[in-house]
């Protein structure tokens, strides 16, 4: 039997078992709720909506967020959060029971989990260093994004064949994977490396904001991000493409919703034997400009396989461009303002995904869904030529920051 090492800490294992079924449990309801939508309404905006309703609440909150991340215990957080989303699946679970004649309900329950989500980032993010020797950080982190995107990867199918069986089956699966991750956090104890607490303020909660933009490497590197999944962000219309372009069901939109997860996890695997270590810019721009033409590939086809594959490079080109942002952040950032500096990397990544979802939905809506997914991919190109232009430092950055 093969042993982890990092495993033998109890209160990271039971972390980790924690949040990988959580994750799980949110991807199966992700698929449902955009399946159960757009076969409700048939609306291409509504789709779009989903992911407006979770960002306005993660907007106005993550920042916020962020602080007491820093100033709080990092384990009631986290265990709150993911009692707001079991609160979410129940809620799910009893409109599907109930049957439902509008979706607005289902609105209002995302926005729910938006708020639990912006407080869920930066607790998650920095909760690690609380939970192992330093010595023992980098294979917690290792094994704490292993487990992310196994689950990212397996959970988008099994929704979909779960969905087979009716929503209420969906939801019930969600609700007893959720009430399992607030289990396993309430016996977690962790080490105390709070810094000196600060009373919130509007000075305080924006610092980790005046940092990021004090750092041009950074501000550039989450600024390209945002703009390219903003515009070519095609994840949120893909229960209107299996339904009325590839002609599959939610078993076929489960395995759409894996292939971009697969295709980061390959990258990100290959990154771990053979790092990036020269021309760091340039294969960030470059890692964007694979996911802005596999966006048009996927606008374009109408063949299943074709799909998947093109899919597959969306999530390839995100992993270089995430890998590469990542170690920046990491890098850069003073320890004692990690929580807040994760919150607005946190910002930048809910402004791409869940208001790039509305953006995807609005032009779906008023150019068509072929159109609207090509014209983003195109948009995500030439965005990465002028962030090129605009932000120079980092398009000839060579080599990672120092420590």
């Amino acid at each position: 039997m093969i042993k982890i090492p990092i495993l033998e800490h109890r209160n990271f294992t039971f972390f980790v078992i924690a949040r990988f079924l959580s994750t799980i449990a949110v991807q199966i309801q992700s698929v449902a709720v955009g399946w159960q939508v757009y076969q409700q309404t048939g609306n291409t905006l509504d789709l779009g909506l989903i992911g407006l309703a979770q960002f306005l609440p993660f907007a106005c909150l993550i920042l916020i967020a962020g602080h007491f991340a820093d100033q709080s215990n990092r384990r009631w957080i986290v265990a709150s959060c993911f009692f707001v989303e079991l609160l979410c699946g129940l809620l799910l679970l009893l409109f599907a029971r109930q049957g439902l004649h509008s979706v607005l309900p289902i609105f209002a329950v995302m926005a729910l989990y938006g708020a639990a989500r912006a407080f869920m980032m930066p607790a998650a993010q920095a909760i690690l260093v609380n939970l192992v020797p330093s010595e023992n950080l980098a294979s917690a982190i290792s094994v704490n994004s292993s487990l992310y995107h196994l689950a990212v990867i397996a959970a988008p199918p099994l929704g979909g064949w779960l969905y087979l069986f009716g929503t209420e089956t969906v939801y019930s699966v969600v609700t007893v994977l959720l009430s399992m991750s607030v289990l396993l956090m309430l016996p977690i104890r962790m080490r105390s490396v709070f810094n000196k607490r600060e009373p919130i303020s509007l000075h305080a909660v924006l610092e980790g904001l005046r940092f990021v933009r004090s750092r041009p490497i950074i501000f550039g590197a989450l600024s390209l991000d945002l703009l390219a999944v903003l515009f070519g962000g095609a994840t949120a219309l893909l229960p209107a493409y299996a339904s009325d372009v590839l002609h599959v069901d939610s078993v076929g939109l489960g395995l759409l919703r894996g292939a971009p997860a697969l295709g980061a996890t390959v990258t990100a695997i290959i990154l771990g034997f053979f790092p990036i270590t020269r021309r760091v810019g340039m294969w960030m721009f470059t890692g964007v400009l694979v996911f802005g033409g596999a966006t048009v590939i996927f606008g374009l086809s109408e063949c299943f396989y074709l799909s998947l594959a093109a899919l597959f490079l969306i999530g390839a080109g995100d992993m270089v461009s995430v890998y590469i942002r990542h170690n920046l952040v990491q890098l850069e950032t003073p320890d004692e303002i990690r929580g807040r500096v994760s919150a607005v990397n946190s910002v930048f990544i809910g402004a791409s995904n869940e208001l790039g979802e509305f953006e995807s939905g609005f032009s779906a809506a008023f150019l068509g869904l072929i159109p609207a997914v090509i014209v983003g991919g195109v948009v995500t190109i030439s965005v990465t030529f002028m962030c090129m232009l605009a932000f120079p430092v980092l398009r000839k950055m060579d080599y990672f920051p120092k420590v």
